[in-house]
């Protein structure tokens, strides 16, 4: 089955957006352009049956469409910092522009900074103006011409018009790698929540030993039954499993079986029929085969795997780490340096930023270091940390190596 994405932008960037989306097996989109991010409300509220989500191509366009209360279906926006940022500034580099006296809109100041910084540029010239739910594009008109010297990097196509004629404005465009980390952010939050009561959870289990197999079964509020090859069958619903892993977080029963049984495999699929759940099933079971004796994982609609639960078993701590490079495609030696990284902070959770500075390489290398531990389940989310400034808080993580 497919999935409908409603893409909600300007005219010049809707087409663009859609056809990454669409790179994704099974995504389709509508493509809703406007004049102006004001009328995105409308757009939405003008097609809310015909998608199953919604991807904004910025932030303005989404906050508006949520401050009018028009999305009943789950909604992302892409994220102009880091890469899209970065990528921008190398532009205005090449075109002899200096790139350390800029006027920018839109984006978190404690983003602006922290990419300029990761960059190794100065960020004392720079004007920044976050956006907040107040704030028009009238007012941010007027911030960039109270500074006419500086060269303008605007979120906004409306903003961008108003202003090309009469000072150098550079129109941020999202970049494929920001489009595909907000459509997967998408498919995650869509997946738990179109038909959940329609959706069918079926497990494939292989264990030595059957004990307190069918318990377990019973605390899902499911039945279990043979399968092929000595495996086992156990179907529940999304929500017994959703509330059992702690929202898809971990799968405690793992361990309990793993307890009476040198091999203890799961592979769940989430699915809106008995047939897709059961392809989804083998395809989480094959993964938590290749990862070792003990491993859980969760397959959902759109190529999605999330490892629940898993033991890596080693004769020794070298060998511990290859295994986990494998399955998380990170080498040893970055592993060692993430270990060494947790050990100086006596095991206590870390920001994004302080593990880059740990490692000495860039933050957005950090945060893709500490998705892939996340959905692999080797690293947990354990809060926020303010930042003390007007910018997004950094998100802790407890490193579970």
């Amino acid at each position: 089955m497919g999935f409908v994405i409603g893409v909600v932008g300007p005219h010049d960037l809707v087409d663009d957006v859609a056809a990454t989306c669409e790179e994704q097996p099974g995504v389709s989109t509508l493509r809703l352009d406007y004049d102006h991010e004001s009328q995105a409300p409308a757009i939405v509220e003008a097609h809310a049956g015909a998608a199953e989500g919604w991807l904004f191509t910025g932030v303005v366009p989404y906050m508006l469409a949520r401050g009018a209360e028009v999305l009943s279906r789950p909604a992302v926006f892409v994220d102009y910092s880091g890469a899209t940022l970065l990528s921008a500034l190398v532009r205005l580099q090449r075109e002899g522009r200096d790139i350390t006296r800029l006027s920018i809109d839109t984006l978190s100041p404690a983003d602006v900074t922290a990419t300029f910084v990761e960059a190794g540029l100065p960020t004392d010239q720079l004007r920044m103006l976050g956006y907040r739910p107040e704030t028009t594009s009238k007012k941010i008109i007027a911030f960039h011409r109270r500074s006419p010297d500086h060269p303008v990097i605007t979120c906004l196509s409306s903003v961008h018009e108003a202003l090309r004629d009469e000072m150098q404005v550079l129109r941020l465009a999202p970049s494929e790698h920001s489009v595909r980390a907000a459509l997967r952010q998408l498919l995650l939050t869509a997946e738990g929540q179109v038909q959940e009561d329609a959706q069918i959870a079926l497990g494939l289990v292989e264990v030595d030993s059957e004990e307190g197999l069918l318990r377990e079964a019973g605390a899902l509020g499911g039945t279990l039954a043979s399968f092929r090859g000595g495996t086992h069958l156990l179907v529940t619903t999304r929500g017994p499993l959703y509330e059992a892993t702690g929202g898809f977080t971990g799968l405690p029963m793992l361990a309990r079986l793993a307890g009476h049984s040198s091999v203890a495999r799961v592979g769940f699929g989430l699915g809106r029929s008995a047939a897709e759940a059961e392809s989804l099933a083998r395809r989480a079971l094959a993964r938590a085969r290749r990862i070792g004796n003990v491993a859980a994982v969760l397959s959902l609609r759109a190529d999605t795997d999330i490892v629940l639960e898993s033991v890596i078993s080693a004769p020794s701590g070298e060998q511990n780490l290859s295994l986990i490079a494998r399955r998380v495609g990170l080498s040893v030696p970055t592993l060692e340096r993430l270990l060494e990284a947790r050990d100086a902070a006596g095991g206590e959770a870390l920001t994004t930023r302080e593990i880059a500075e740990r490692l000495a390489v860039q933050q957005r290398t950090a945060r893709r270091m500490l998705h892939r531990l996340e959905l692999a389940g080797l690293a947990e989310r354990t809060g926020n940390l303010t930042s003390g400034s007007s910018g997004r808080p950094l998100t802790l993580y407890r490193l579970t190596l």
